[in-house]
């Protein structure tokens, strides 16, 4: 049985459930994730009630997807992996249940996505580590000089650079 809200157009209207009515679903969840917004919310104002029916306009076009992307992130991802997110939700939630991706595709997008975050990750820390055992070892004995921002990599509509801690 579908949820409303989260239920394919197709299911709708026949009433049976496939594995792209799952992959329709899973792309609600991605959105979900991206705003921080839930799938039906009757408290948003007129017109944002449906997260899909809402988001779909903005999802379509790069330069707006800030508009659909939580607040509450701060900035704290990278532009293009936000960008292939709301590229894969929107993809999951084609009308045409045939246009949507299989479960496969949708994984490898996601660990490919985690991986490159990964990388960045590890490429960040290395620097941070470097710096700091160079300036303990007194071989600079300046004041570390922070990246411009202009270093950092791409970010939402605060860049800043990126602190991750484990």
């Amino acid at each position: 049985m579908g949820t409303y809200g989260y239920a394919a157009p197709e299911y709708l209207s026949t009433g049976h459930l496939t594995a792209k009515s799952d992959i329709c679903s899973f792309g609600v969840v991605l959105l979900e994730m991206l705003s921080g917004r839930r799938a039906i919310d009757k408290n948003r104002p007129q017109g944002e009630h449906n997260l899909v029916e809402w988001a779909r306009p903005y999802l379509t076009h790069k330069r707006k997807i800030f508009r659909v992307l939580d607040t509450r992130l701060e900035g704290q991802y990278s532009l293009s992996g936000a960008q292939t997110i709301a590229a894969l939700a929107l993809e999951c939630l084609s009308y045409d249940a045939k246009m949507r991706p299989s479960m496969d595709s949708v994984v490898t997008i996601l660990e490919e996505l985690q991986g490159s975050s990964e990388t960045e990750k590890n490429q960040e820390s290395k620097g941070v580590t470097k710096q700091a055992s160079a300036v303990s070892a007194g071989k600079n004995s300046r004041k570390p000089r922070r990246k411009s921002l202009g270093a950092t990599k791409e970010t939402g509509p605060n860049p800043r650079p990126v602190i991750h801690s484990r």
